[in-house]
């Protein structure tokens, strides 16, 4: 057996809010119903983060704690936390360094990585990267959004989308082949003009007028971002399994980004993956942007076996996605065993 060192998975943490935003709800803000809302992108209910001065931090450590639980580790055990989102506390500092202080990490290093909906994906790679060099063994990435924060609850395009969570994981050093085994990560800057927040950042500062304008929510071109996604998510994910020489049949899991079931069913479709593989809880939290990746490793724990070969696939504004390979570094009973 090589002694290469691979960064595997040991433990998942989730959290998202107790307060729901159901279809029927949104009946009486906006012009829409369930049932359009659900024959178009497969949502009936999202969480909302409630309560003055709650962010995106107060996900990601409550996620992070049950992690440690789970693993029966201290938080003071943690090398690094990186946090994958768009809605971070403050401009600066990072939420990881933040979550870290709450946390009681004392011993860790963090960063926030933006790459929006991929933001997971982007930072389960750098974490990975950090273990395989020999010089971090507890690795925690997460990804969490309060999508909340952003979004213009007038605005049908939008609103009916997204919802609120965290997920992290846990990275360990593994020798025995277990854990991440590939990404293919892509980006295209020509996608800002389909997906955005217009003002906030240095382009266009905070004013009066950014804010009666709105321009500080999500900006959404459906039609074009859903034509990129589905040829995205699905290309990369064929082409992840063809350059490990892999087919659907080698594959237990495909966990997809939650943005739209219609492009959950393509990527399935491209991959030869019969539904009963695929990762799907778009219904119960919505579109949680950085965090819908690791909270369906969170619902599905319990499914997971040692040795399962997994696909991570998302797309993401900006535009940026990817696909990761992951061989799967547990079996639930050693879980509940921790």
């Amino acid at each position: 057996m090589s002694n290469k060192i691979t960064a595997a998975i040991t433990a998942v943490g989730g959290y998202v809010p107790e307060d729901k935003l159901t279809n029927f709800d949104l009946e009486k803000i906006v012009d829409t119903n369930d049932e359009w809302i659900r024959t178009r992108t497969g949502v009936e209910e999202r969480r909302i983060l409630k309560g003055a001065g709650m962010a995106t931090s107060d996900m990601v450590v409550p996620a992070v704690r049950q992690l440690c639980e789970k693993r029966g580790i201290h938080p003071e055990e943690i090398d690094c936390l990186i946090v994958g989102t768009v809605t971070p506390d403050h401009v600066f500092p990072a939420t990881a360094n933040i979550a870290c202080d709450k946390l009681g990490a004392k011993n860790a290093w963090g960063f926030d990585l933006s790459a929006a909906c991929s933001g997971f994906l982007y930072s389960l790679t750098i974490g990975a990267s950090l273990i395989e060099s020999g010089r971090y063994k507890k690795v925690v990435v997460c990804g969490a959004d309060k999508m909340s924060a952003i979004i213009d609850y007038t605005d049908r395009a939008t609103c009916i989308i997204f919802g609120d969570g965290a997920g992290a994981v846990l990275l360990e050093p593994n020798e025995e082949g277990l854990g991440i085994q590939d990404s293919i990560l892509k980006s295209d800057g020509s996608g800002c003009q389909f997906l955005h927040m217009k003002a906030g950042g240095s382009k266009q500062p905070a004013s009066t007028e950014s804010v009666l304008a709105k321009e500080h929510f999500v900006y959404q071109e459906g039609q074009a971002v859903f034509k990129f996604a589905v040829k995205g998510m699905a290309d990369v994910s064929a082409e992840l399994l063809e350059r490990n020489n892999l087919t659907g049949d080698d594959i237990s899991w495909l966990v997809p980004h939650q943005a739209n079931l219609r492009i959950i069913d393509a990527t399935a479709n491209r991959m030869g993956l019969p539904k009963e593989k695929v990762m799907i809880n778009i219904q119960r939290y919505g579109n949680t942007t950085a965090a819908t990746l690791p909270l369906c490793l969170w619902d599905w724990e319990s499914k997971l076996k040692k040795g399962d070969n997994i696909v991570l696939a998302a797309f993401g504004g900006g535009f940026t996605w990817g696909a990761t390979l992951v061989k799967w570094a547990m079996t639930a009973s050693d879980v509940s065993e921790v």
